[in-house]
């Protein structure tokens, strides 16, 4: 084999490489979505029409990695019947003395669950600007997926933990979506 044909091939792989290192951050959110893989929650359009007698406490947590802010749920948990709406607040303060620009990201445990936890509105679908010594409301409106009852690795789970945490992203632009509650 000539040298020109093992630089094109060696130059191939590496170009190669290169994009599926590129390409596995989106894959991997991807396969995390559609499987529920580490506690990864759903995203659906509409709720289901069911509601079974089954319930589930859920319960609810609020971190904070390296943002001036206080952020808490406003209750700590509650019970709701697999397909029934739940309806959560969660409360975020800048403590500082400028504008801070938010995401947040969120799992559940048991990370077996995340498939069945589904999020029809959430302040965790797109970035937050709080305004100095601002404090904002922020809600979530989910359901259990009564599938989640005929799933017989699921037949123990009584409690769901959806813990969020807050992170600043640094990429603050002028006026944020707020779908915040004032």
């Amino acid at each position: 084999m000539s040298n020109l044909k093992i630089s094109v091939i060696l130059s191939v792989a590496a170009l190669c490489m290169l994009g599926l290192a590129f390409a596995s951050k989106p894959l991997y959110d991807t396969f995390c979505r559609v499987t529920g893989f580490g506690g990864t929650t759903q995203i659906a359009e509409a709720a289901p029409s069911d509601v079974l007698d089954r319930s589930v406490h859920i319960r609810f947590d609020a971190n904070v990695i390296d943002a001036p802010i206080r952020f808490r749920p406003l209750q700590t948990g509650m019970d709701v019947k697999l397909g029934e709406h739940g309806l959560a607040f969660f409360e975020v303060t800048n403590t500082s003395d400028r504008d801070v620009s938010l995401m947040a990201s969120y799992n559940v445990t048991p990370h077996k669950a995340g498939i069945y936890y589904n999020k029809l509105e959430c302040f965790c679908f797109s970035e937050r600007i709080v305004k100095a010594g601002e404090t904002k409301k922020l809600p979530v409106v989910y359901f259990v997926s009564p599938e989640m009852d005929s799933d017989s690795n699921l037949a123990d789970v009584r409690t769901i933990t959806l813990s969020y945490t807050f992170y600043e992203t640094g990429n603050f632009q002028g006026a944020a979506k707020s779908a915040a509650l004032n």
